[in-house]
């Protein structure tokens, strides 16, 4: 039988592929610079990668400081990087607004992050929009307040994010939602699909939990039931545009079932997935999240650590991820455009021959290559295989297919 089309054309006539890639080097220019621009946060969060603390750091850099940094990120040049200010919680900076006016004077696209604190109200989301803030993302862990409260561990937090939530929806601003997929949560995502469905989201992101920080205390997720997840995200790309954070072989996962889909073969059996797929597809179902297509799928982009991404710490240091604590410089004595371009570490990571194990001998390695993140958190090794990976390298059938996409993406 010979391969299929390598894409499939859009009813819009334009070309469809399963993962994209970046139109621009992203070795060259990131696509997103996420700055923390303080730790301090009134949450206490069980899965804190930034440990936040009550108080602000008075390392952090300051309104100037803030400034080059932006004037750095500009100077990559046009298209200009999304800039994401993140924290702890970015509203416990009180030139917030003033920030994000200077970005955008530079030309650069200005997100927030901010945390669903008291801080996180009606006037406080006028001020950005008028400032010029283009997006913002928001965190959902649970269905339901409890859920939701008891991992971030502060009362009426979910209240306050659904008001946030609704709040910049009415204001025009464009909304992502963010999910840390971790024990607590795993069998209600289907649920939180279907509360993103129905309030509306530009992005619903899956966080695949790294071991860091206050995060290396819970317990994860084994590999299989990541397979689980993964393929229940592609099914509910049908009605929601989900992707995810730390979570690379969800690429995988997206030309694998194109292959499948293709071959009319039934993805369930060839990939093994397992009885926790079942109950969250049967979940799915039951809300009527899965059925007839509502929306195109939204495809995986081909970004990862140091490869179209990098972090920049409250103190002004560098890292390819703010799961990764390894640092590459620091803006306040080299540029970032610098320390992004050509720093070893950033130069290392991507490189796909310095993957080991499963990772290294995996023919998707060069749109996946697994989370450094959790390689390093897990082991200590920047290269060691993805622990939350179960793919076998050359287990799929359909090898020419699989080539021909690879080719594509």
């Amino acid at each position: 039988m010979t391969a299929p089309t390598t894409t499939d054309p859009a009813p819009d006539g334009r070309v469809r592929r399963p993962v994209r890639t970046p139109r621009h080097d992203p070795a060259d220019r990131p696509l997103l610079v996420i700055w923390e621009a303080t730790r301090a946060c009134a949450l206490a969060c069980v899965h804190c990668r930034a440990e936040a603390a009550p108080g602000r750091d008075p390392r952090e850099l300051d309104t100037a400081e803030a400034t080059r940094l932006m004037e750095q990120v500009a100077e990559f040049g046009r298209p200009a990087p999304i800039f994401v200010i993140t924290g702890g919680d970015c509203f416990e900076r009180a030139d917030l607004a003033e920030l994000v006016r200077r970005g955008r004077a530079l030309g650069l696209p200005v997100a927030v992050s901010p945390s669903g604190t008291a801080r996180l109200t009606r006037e406080a989301l006028v001020v950005l929009r008028e400032a010029g803030v283009t997006s913002l993302s928001l965190s959902v862990d649970g269905a339901d307040a409890a859920t939701h409260d008891g991992f971030r561990r502060v009362p009426h937090t979910f209240a306050r994010t659904m008001a946030g939530w609704r709040t910049a929806r009415e204001l025009g601003l464009k909304v992502q939602i963010n999910t840390t997929v971790a024990r607590h949560d795993v069998e209600q995502l289907p649920d939180i699909a279907a509360l993103v469905h129905r309030e509306g989201a530009m992005t619903w992101s899956g966080f695949m939990l790294v071991p860091t920080g206050r995060g290396a205390d819970l317990g994860p997720l084994t590999a299989a039931e990541v397979e689980d997840v993964l393929n229940l995200f592609y099914d509910l790309g049908q009605v929601v545009p989900v992707k995810t954070t730390e979570g690379h072989h969800f690429r995988r996962v997206a030309l694998q079932r194109t292959v499948l889909e293709r071959r009319g073969a039934d993805h369930v059996a060839v990939l093994g997935l397992g009885p926790l797929y079942e109950r969250l597809r049967a979940r799915s179902i039951e809300l009527g999240l899965l059925g007839a297509a509502e929306r195109r799928r939204r495809p995986p982009i081909s970004v990862s650590s140091a490869n179209g991404f990098v972090f920049v710490s409250h103190t002004g240091t560098v890292h390819p991820s703010g799961f990764l604590p390894v640092p590459a410089g620091n803006v306040r004595t080299a540029p970032l455009t610098e320390i992004y371009r050509t720093s070893k570490l950033f130069r290392a990571l991507r490189d796909p021959a310095r993957l080991q194990g499963r990772c290294g001998a995996c023919e998707y390695a060069t749109i996946c290559g697994g989370s450094r993140s959790r390689a390093y958190g897990a082991t200590g090794d920047l290269f060691a295989e993805e622990p939350w990976c179960a793919y076998r390298p050359g287990k799929l059938p359909y090898a020419v297919d699989v080539e021909a996409l690879l080719r594509s993406a």
